[in-house]
């Protein structure tokens, strides 16, 4: 299932940064446009880009706090 299915919503996801290093992240996503994730994370608290290539795994999740 792509994640463009997520667009407004919170998501959690896994993926691997242009390092190599895997991350765990929950992001809302605003847009999915090729090939590209626009979100704002959570865990930094700043709009984010991420590459959908790059992106391990994701699944919905509520709100967080």
């Amino acid at each position: 299932m792509p994640i463009a299915k997520y667009t407004g919503r919170y998501v959690e996801i896994i993926y691997q940064d242009s390092a190599g290093r895997m991350t765990q992240r929950t992001i809302y996503v605003h847009s999915v446009r090729g090939g590209i994730v626009r979100a704002f994370c959570m865990t930094s608290r700043a709009p984010r880009t991420f590459r959908t290539d790059t992106i391990l795994a994701w699944q919905p999740v509520a709100r967080p706090a």
